[in-house]
């Protein structure tokens, strides 16, 4: 028997089809620890066999052999995790355009599955990309920061922040919450949105699966055990969504980073490229065409007796008389 290019590397990975359940109680699954030469081989074998998918996926600004790059250099941590589900983490990542570097995006463990997380500078990368922001603002606030929030004050006295920049950010001490907030393109400011750390653990607690299940296997490197003060800026951009124009690659980034932390597929939230870009020149043609209805009325013509009518162009239907 043939051995093929899944086998081997189901065979590398201890990956295959689980055995049927006696019960209904779900066991903890181990985790994955680093890989081996011969896995990190096998899977980078797998992946650059569906090379061309990979290229399909990224948009025309994002260089594929950065991509690879960035692959090559999580491998040894993801190598171990189902070779199937990584290859759709991957493609989903590549379909934002997010290099999985652990600066736009990252491919978390979750037992033996990987599993797509954009960071918080993911968000903003995809917010400035849609075009309908000027600028985006998110960060963190320390202890030895003087901040004043007064909510009732217009705009942009209600949120004033100054550091001290000499300051390591040891010495800023604790990160106590993030805000975020965006200066759209007539210049006006949105709403400033804060999440505190109490907020964000609640967060965690309540929809991370993945800190849940490391939590279950004595393990502290989740995402959100690694990268608390990432997770709380972005779920500081996640909630300012509602004051903002947001684009439909933004809207599905949101919804496949909740279905990784759910423990959910995926790939299915990730938005086709020409689907976005179509959905897009039909919004500007559809305010086009709203705006070329706002114009001065034909003349009313006269017909043969001295009475004047409108035309079907301007009335939608048959001709009638009107004096």
């Amino acid at each position: 028997m043939t051995e093929t290019l899944m086998s081997r590397v189901l065979a590398a990975t201890g990956g295959g089809r689980p055995a049927p359940e006696e019960n209904t109680t779900q066991a903890v699954e181990p985790p994955v620890g680093e890989a081996t030469p011969a896995q990190v081989d096998a899977v980078q074998a797998y992946l650059e066999k569906h090379g061309a998918k990979f290229r399909d996926s990224l948009p025309g600004h994002v260089p594929y052999e950065a991509f690879q790059a960035a692959v090559a250099g999580l491998l040894p941590k993801v190598a171990g995790c189902t070779p199937a589900s990584l290859r759709l983490a991957l493609l989903t990542c590549a379909r934002f355009g997010l290099l999985p570097d652990g600066f736009e995006a990252t491919i978390q463990v979750q037992g033996t599955k990987a599993v797509f997380v954009p960071t918080y500078k993911g968000y903003v990368r995809l917010m400035y990309r849609s075009g309908l922001v000027a600028s985006v603002h998110c960060g963190l606030v320390h202890e030895q920061d003087e901040w004043e929030v007064r909510p009732s004050t217009p705009a942009p006295d209600d949120f004033t922040l100054t550091i001290r920049p000499e300051l390591d950010e040891e010495e800023r001490g604790k990160a106590l919450f993030a805000y975020a907030f965006v200066v759209l393109k007539n210049g006006s400011r949105s709403q400033v949105v804060y999440v505190n750390r109490a907020k964000a653990a609640e967060v965690r607690d309540e929809w991370s699966y993945g800190y849940q299940l490391a939590k279950q296997q004595g393990r502290e490197d989740s995402y959100w055990h690694r990268h608390f003060d990432h997770g709380m800026q972005k779920t500081a951009l996640k909630r300012l969504f509602p004051w903002v124009p947001t684009s439909a690659e933004l809207v599905a980034l949101a919804q496949a980073d909740d279905a990784g932390e759910r423990g959910d597929v995926q790939i299915v939230h990730a938005p086709n490229p020409e689907r976005v870009a179509l959905i897009a020149e039909a919004e500007r043609a559809h305010r086009a065409a709203e705006s070329s209805q706002e114009t001065t009325p034909l003349p009313a013509k006269r017909s043969k007796q001295g009475r004047t009518y409108r035309g079907k162009r301007q009335r939608g239907g048959r001709k009638s008389r009107v004096s």
